[in-house]
């Protein structure tokens, strides 16, 4: 099977999260140019903001990019619509179940590769048309399932047909040589690229992830069936309290309303959602993305050899 690099023609095996007010079109324009695959997210955005967004992206790189739409978002037949219309070479869905999206994808031209979180949504989108998937473990940043990449990938990949990308947990080189071991053709990646040079997010954020131990996120909102994975602060220190409580939906998005914003562009990582994966512990300075890019790619293959030398 080709490696993910070799399958969307870019240099590198990554495809960068899409991460919601991080993952614009100027920064997935950068990563692109950095030799991987980036992508404009769509949450949080507006269908005409969605749309200008591709455009400038396309006209700041000539290499491939996609767009990841949050399927939860209120105008998401929108947003899918003009992914399609835009003819973006590639399209990765979070939050939800795209099959019903993904004929005209198709038809547009695009990969359409889903995150997933469960074998049962995996076996359903390869069914219904998906080129891939994306199988993210709870170890990421952001919205998260249950279930740790290194039980999900291999029962992901045990069970479809179509080439399997891993994600969460992943940022090293050490990481992404696992990926390949549990079956992956690569790795989607974010919570590594949140302190890279050209990362959007405020100075305070990229000093919060460095700053990160290794047991520094917690999952929000597992009571009310909307985990979210993020740096522990204030915020979340109220938030689980009120969990605790039994209060509701409504009451605990008090918490959270604009939170990943005020972190993002205010620098509030007080109160506002630091959104991080457990990986953040092992990040300590901030590069440029090609740097990142290379490093990871280099480790992979001396960790190859270093096993290969001890006779495995």
């Amino acid at each position: 099977m080709q490696k993910l690099n070799e399958w969307l023609g870019i240099e590198f095996p990554f495809i960068q999260g899409g991460m919601a007010n991080i993952a614009t079109a100027e920064f997935a324009a950068a990563v692109s140019n950095a030799g991987a695959l980036g992508l404009i997210g769509a949450g949080g955005m507006p269908p005409e903001v969605f749309q200008e967004s591709i455009r400038r992206c396309r006209s700041l790189t000539d290499k491939p990019f996609g767009v990841n739409i949050m399927l939860m978002h209120p105008q998401v037949e929108q947003l899918a619509a003009i992914a399609a219309e835009e003819k973006v070479a590639v399209i990765t869905t979070g939050a939800g179940d795209p099959t019903r999206f993904i004929p005209a994808w198709k038809e547009s031209g695009a990969k359409v590769i889903p995150v997933v979180a469960a074998v049962a949504l995996a076996k359903l989108v390869a069914k219904r048309g998906a080129d891939a998937v994306i199988a993210e473990g709870t170890e990421s940043g952001g919205h998260v399932g249950e279930t740790t990449t290194m039980a999900l990938v291999p029962q992901v990949v045990d069970a479809v047909d179509i080439p399997v990308i891993a994600a969460g947990g992943i940022a090293s080189g050490r990481q992404l040589l696992a990926a390949y071991a549990l079956g992956a053709i690569g790795a989607q990646v974010g919570t590594c690229l949140l302190v890279s040079e050209e990362c959007p997010i405020h100075e305070n954020y990229k000093k919060a992830v460095l700053k990160a131990k290794d047991r520094d996120t917690v999952v929000t909102g597992r009571s009310v069936d909307a985990p979210v994975r993020c740096l522990r602060n204030q915020m979340t220190n109220a938030y689980i309290a009120k969990e605790r409580e039994g209060a509701d939906r409504m009451e605990l998005e008090h918490f959270t309303l604009g939170g990943l914003r005020k972190a993002v562009f205010d620098g509030d990582v007080k109160t506002g959602s630091v959104m991080a994966g457990q990986v953040a512990g092992m990040l300590h300075e901030i590069k440029p993305l090609r740097q990142i890019f290379e490093e990871m790619t280099a480790q992979c293959g001396q960790t190859l050899k270093k096993l290969e030398g001890m006779g495995l």
